[in-house]
């Protein structure tokens, strides 16, 4: 088996051994590796192939997944679990998921020093989605069929809490220190002064100061759920009647309500005008989903609740993660994309009251 390394020190025989992990019998003799995407936490990277012989099977391409370079994203990556969370993922539960993800040739961790590598099937042509140009209501109707997939995969499934490496299960990690959210929203507006509004500092001054009750907001049924639900997790390919959409990033899982992933993808992907105009569609279209793959018991008041929380998740993660990981523009404006789109559906369902 492969080794744990960096992606700058893989070599053609690495690539040969992690290819056969996966199946694949066949030596690569050269190839070219650059970085792809745009995550925060991680760093992905494009390997291109060579082979001494042509097997039917081998792919020209693959991707590689290792901690982020920059210094503050790796230590958040670490901190919070993210790059062991995403190995056993693929290791244990990519098979029952129903959701559309990458195949996966060879993955590993150290789970004392959370060096990682995830390498994956290449999904070229499919595009990389943007939070910042979000999503068409064709593209949402697609990302909410496979959100139903995943929440109707493991619905109130309680063999999820004998995983401490699945967020807020009963063996996962006590939540994270009030202290150190609420420092980070008043740094946060510190940092950022004018840019955040008026509506934003409300819910970001009750929230970081009552998380119990935002906790609360999410208790009922539960599922495994993506937790990081956006367009940038998502590959588009509308060519692929099998892949239209393909779902990665898999570091921030946990178990709860499954409406939160829901609220957090519409809330940022989706412009308020266009989804006040259809927002009810998209609810009525991902509970028949659920229905039609054999969840019956989500109550429609339930899941608007959970659906809420939802905005409140992505609110929550744009300053969390926007305090955490290496500063960029890009990134800058992500995140308030995030802030401001869950603001606007936090205040379109009367919700801004919610943790005063």
């Amino acid at each position: 088996m492969p080794d744990i390394r960096n992606w700058q020190d893989i070599d053609a025989k690495w690539l040969s051994d992690a290819l056969a992990a996966g199946g694949i019998d066949a030596k690569v003799s050269a190839f070219e590796a650059g970085k792809v995407g745009t995550g925060q936490i991680g760093d992905c990277v494009r390997f291109k192939l060579d082979y001494e012989r042509d097997v039917p099977g081998a792919p020209q391409t693959i991707v590689g997944k290792f901690p982020a370079e920059g210094a503050e994203s790796r230590a958040t990556g670490i901190q919070l679990g993210n790059y062991h969370r995403e190995v056993k993922f693929y290791q244990l539960l990519q098979p029952d998921a129903r959701i559309t993800t990458p195949p996966c040739y060879f993955t590993d961790v150290n789970e004392e020093t959370h060096d990682f590598v995830l390498m994956m099937g290449d999904l070229a042509p499919a595009e990389q989605g943007d939070q910042l140009a979000g999503v068409t209501l064709d593209q949402a109707q697609l990302v909410l069929k496979e959100a139903a997939k995943l929440h109707s995969a493991f619905w109130n499934d309680e063999r999820l809490d004998e995983y401490a490496w699945v967020m807020n299960t009963k063996n996962a990690p006590d939540p994270l220190d009030p202290g150190l959210v609420t420092g980070l929203w008043d740094g946060f507006k510190a940092r950022y002064g004018d840019r955040v509004t008026p509506e934003a500092t409300v819910i970001g001054d009750a929230m970081s100061r009552n998380m119990e009750a935002y906790n609360g907001s999410r208790d009922g049924s539960r599922s495994l759920i993506h937790s990081d639900f956006r367009p940038d997790n998502m590959l588009f390919n509308p060519a692929s009647a099998d892949r239209p959409v393909t779902v990665v990033d898999w570091q921030s899982f946990g178990y709860g309500p499954a409406g939160a992933d829901v609220g957090y993808f519409i809330s940022g992907a989706i412009a308020p005008e266009t989804r006040r105009a259809n927002e009810a569609a998209l609810i009525d279209l991902y509970l028949s989903e659920m229905d039609r793959l054999g969840v019956s018991d989500y109550a429609r008041d339930e899941f608007v609740r959970h659906y809420i929380a939802g905005a409140y998740q992505h609110f929550f993660t744009a300053f969390f993660a926007a305090m955490l990981v290496t500063q960029t523009p890009r990134g800058d404006d992500m995140f308030f994309r995030m802030l401001n789109g869950a603001v606007d559906l936090i205040s379109d369902h009367d919700a801004l009251d919610w943790y005063t």
